[in-house]
């Protein structure tokens, strides 16, 4: 199926690594014109060197996107480059205390994460509605994550990070779907990497005298699929949601990209 996306006007939050990478790739593969956002632009410079090999148009904007005001000037240099946007995919984020309860965890880590993980995807996504809403349509793909949708021992700030996005998502589809704007929520579970083996599976084995190697078992026997889900799993769900042609009546979703977790 063509996704239709060849031309558009993409920006990508947090495309330096792992989701947001496999993200940009995935969207330059598809003929979109690129604007990537982020903190290091050093970082950001090699994803954007592939992505250009495949024949896409880039931009690289130096962005905090927990300040407001630079995600509202880096969406005005977009335009003025590209002209328009028509798809915002929120990647960036972070993961927060790992393996801390309620309790241990400070108020500092908690407020830390919410600013990321929620007041970041508000900031970005105020910072394109006006020339989407101008556009009469666009497409707002949020990447959560399934610990949104169940909750999870030992990761309440990122969880409750995760449960506020959803929210956000929600409360912006119904207001911005007059003008033919769709916001959804990708929600990946454990996704396969160096933030899982080296922090998730090192914790675990850590706390339960086993090997990292088999704590990844031990979270891939969780799932229906008896698999931890690739980078590329995330992106192709982005893609998706941000085809007008393949989900053109979704909007207001939380799509589990999970192997089988969130819903079991």
């Amino acid at each position: 199926m063509d996704l239709a996306l060849k031309g558009k006007v993409a920006v990508i939050t947090g495309p330096a690594k792992g989701m947001g990478a496999a993200v940009t790739l995935a969207f330059a593969e598809e003929g979109c014109r690129l604007a990537l956002w982020g903190r290091d632009v050093d970082a950001i410079a090699p994803v954007a060197a592939e992505a250009r090999a495949l024949g896409a148009e880039v931009q690289v904007a130096r962005v905090d996107i927990t300040d407001g005001a630079a995600c509202a000037a880096a969406a005005r240099d977009a335009l003025g480059a590209f002209g328009r946007i028509d798809i915002l995919v929120n990647v960036a984020g972070g993961s927060g205390p790992i393996g801390k309860t309620g309790l241990q965890t400070t108020e500092a880590e908690f407020d830390e994460i919410i600013d990321l993980n929620m007041r970041g995807c508000f900031n970005t996504i105020r910072a394109v509605l006006p020339a989407m809403q101008d556009q009469r349509g666009g497409r707002i793909v949020n990447v959560g994550g399934t610990f949104g949708m169940r909750g999870r021992a030992g990761r309440l700030a990122y969880s409750a990070s995760k449960w506020g996005l959803r929210g956000i998502t929600k409360s912006f589809a119904l207001e911005v779907g007059q003008f033919g704007i769709a916001v959804n929520n990708v929600a990946p579970g454990m996704v396969d990497g160096p933030r899982f083996r080296d922090k998730v599976c090192r914790e675990m084995a850590q706390r339960l005298g086993i090997s990292e190697a088999e704590a990844a078992e031990r979270h891939a026997a969780d799932y229906a699929l008896r698999r931890v889900s690739t980078d590329r799993d995330v992106a192709n769900a982005c893609l998706f949601l941000a085809s007008e042609a393949a989900a053109r009546q979704i909007t207001g979703v939380d799509l589990p990209v999970d192997g089988g977790w969130a819903m079991l």
